[in-house]
């Protein structure tokens, strides 16, 4: 067996840079080369890259991004105000709704100015069944209703319990008769449309609420500390109803509540 001495006092030339130094200093590369420890340089991480697979097409349980449907909002202590004409002014401080948006009151408490709480609400029932094409529906009473707009029709599903409500737009009104109706569509809301319901059957008497589109918005300018030195600041709203109010008032109860003609879909 061979015996080789130890190396004490000898010098071995670096294969990197030619020059000498002390053979017990010297190490072995990854790549073979003999070099002095102070020029040694690891392997490169990038010349044995990892392997990686192919990369995910879809996630095992998936949870995707929806868009949530608008709700109600509470309204202050008697928002509506009646002049003895056809606009009614709805208080909706920092509302923030669009002229064309169409809007539903609920949960008011007394009638304002001659107007019904059923025309401001807007509500009656189906006079006859009506199926998921019909393009002319009749209603129990649908003298208050506008001339052209968008309805609702509440339906539950009578086995999950859950709102199946179908949002219909039509273009015309003779009497109770609304006409050239569209099923299955949404009416929008702060300047966006909802996802549109689903057009099915719906049987006699289900309940059916109309909306108002906002004509104007009530506004004040405020002056502020800053820039720009006046901001507006949205009070609310004016809609048109189909009758004239009977007198000037400002009424509608404790808790009244404004939305989406469907908060359901």
């Amino acid at each position: 067996m061979a015996v080789f001495s130890q190396g004490k006092y000898a010098l071995a030339i670096s294969d990197r840079s030619g020059m000498a130094f002390p053979y017990n200093e010297m190490v072995r590369e990854w790549n073979g080369a003999f070099v002095h420890i102070s020029e040694y340089e690891p392997k490169q991480p990038q010349l044995e890259p990892k392997p990686t697979s192919a990369d995910p097409q879809a996630l095992q349980r998936a949870r995707p991004a929806r868009t949530e449907f608008p709700t109600e909002d509470f309204l202050p202590e008697n928002p509506i105000v009646t002049a003895s004409n056809t606009t009614l002014k709805i208080n909706f401080p920092n509302g923030e709704l669009q002229v064309n948006d169409h809007i539903r009151l609920r949960n008011v408490k007394q009638p304002v100015g001659g107007a019904a709480i059923s025309t401001l609400e807007l509500s009656t029932t189906l006079n006859g069944a009506i199926t998921d094409s019909a393009t002319t529906i009749d209603l129990t009473d649908g003298s208050e209703f506008p001339t052209s707009g968008f309805i609702v029709i509440e339906k539950v599903n009578s086995t999950t319990g859950i709102y199946e409500n179908e949002v219909i737009e039509y273009t015309g009104r003779s009497s109770n008769q609304l006409t050239g109706c569209t099923r299955g569509t949404s009416a929008p809301y702060r300047g966006v449309s909802p996802e549109s319901t689903v057009a099915s059957s719906h049987s006699n008497l289900a309940k059916v609420f109309g909306s108002y589109k906002v004509a104007s918005l009530n506004t004040t300018q405020v002056k502020g500390t800053g820039q720009p030195e006046f901001s507006t600041q949205f009070d609310g709203i004016n809609v048109t109803l189909v009758n004239t109010a009977s007198s000037t008032e400002t009424g509608g109860g404790l808790q009244c509540t404004i939305g989406p003609i469907n908060d359901r879909a």
